[in-house]
């Protein structure tokens, strides 16, 4: 597991983790089905610490690896002698081979198999979210559609692999439907979806795997964004001489604030104070200037309302922080 104090994560589109993962693969040698394994191991583990009273598991798996991952899981499940149902959604004979694989050793562990119909019922303490994953490229239809809103239904917390089903693993977007996990487990390298759009609505607590996929293969791919769980202040947080004055911490400018929205500019200013600029000015309609300066003199107010008048700040500025209110 990754650890969740650290101050950020570096964020992947889904084709950038399917790279790290044929990397991880071809290039360190790890076989597909054993990160697959190490996939559903990290899941049950997290399962078994967020409900540990749970006894009965609900396991709904698509036809793509992240079906994969839930049939391991189930399987670990029966170990325990838990009573296990699992719905399998779309084709078998579509799966690839580490998820028949995986299929097989949950048969052979005295797993059955049911088709999901909108009347099966779930019967669990936790139900495993194993049908999409990534995978998502169009709003749910028919049987996919009819499990998320059973899922959604039941009064039982969910779990769900690597993405919960119908949230888009690049924008954080919902087409239709999408399963509201209450923990959601990752692997390999975080997805941007899961920290943008409305996933917080859908993904629940977060927890990370690497599967054991190496720095090294890490920086081969170039990261989507970076999530930055707390500020990373740099010189701004370092202990200030005596002797310093403003002049010695930048000078940002901040430029915004149309008609209306005087607030969104004057708050964006405020913050770069309070962050440790060492001065800020605000170039902001004419109307407005007054206004912001009144209600916090710590602030530089200009009036703009030409290029002109706009470029005679601007060298003076080491950053610049353009849009609020426009």
């Amino acid at each position: 597991m990754m650890d969740t104090n650290a101050p950020s994560y570096p964020l992947y589109t889904a084709a950038q983790v399917r790279e790290l993962d044929r990397l991880a693969i071809e290039g360190a040698g790890i076989p597909g089905y054993t990160l697959m394994t190490r996939a559903a191991e990290a899941c049950w583990a997290v399962l078994r610490a967020q409900w540990p009273e749970a006894r009965s598991l609900a396991v709904f798996c698509g036809a793509g690896n992240n079906g994969g991952d839930g049939f391991i899981i189930a399987r670990l499940a029966l170990e325990k002698h838990w009573p296990v149902q699992l719905y399998q959604l779309g084709d078998p004979e579509r799966m690839q081979a580490d998820a028949q694989r995986a299929r097989a050793a949950f048969i052979s562990a005295g797993g059955q198999l049911q088709s999901y119909t909108p009347q099966a019922p779930i019967m669990a303490e936790v139900i495993v979210d194993a049908m999409l994953g990534t995978g998502v490229d169009r709003p749910l239809e028919g049987a996919w559609r009819a499990a998320v809103d059973a899922i959604n239904a039941a009064t039982v917390p969910v779990l769900a692999v690597d993405i919960p089903t119908g949230l888009q693993s690049d924008s954080g977007t919902v087409a239709g439907a999408a399963i509201h996990a209450q923990q959601t487990v990752t692997f390999i390298g975080r997805k941007t979806g899961l920290y943008t759009g409305v996933a917080a609505d859908y993904c629940g607590d977060i927890s990370f795997a690497d599967l054991g996929v190496s720095a090294d293969i890490l920086r081969q791919v170039p990261v989507a964004a970076t999530l930055m769980r707390r500020p990373a202040p740099g010189a701004l947080g370092m202990p200030r001489l005596r002797s310093a004055h403003k002049g010695h911490f930048g000078h940002v400018l901040v430029i915004g604030g149309d008609h209306g929205m005087t607030g969104a500019v004057r708050l964006a200013a405020e913050a770069a104070l309070r962050s440790g600029a060492g001065r800020v000015t605000v170039a902001t309609r004419p109307e407005h200037a007054a206004l912001i300066a009144a209600a916090c003199p710590e602030l530089m107010c200009h009036g703009v309302s030409s290029a002109q008048q706009l470029r005679s700040l601007l060298p003076s500025a080491s950053v610049l922080l353009i849009g609020p209110g426009l």
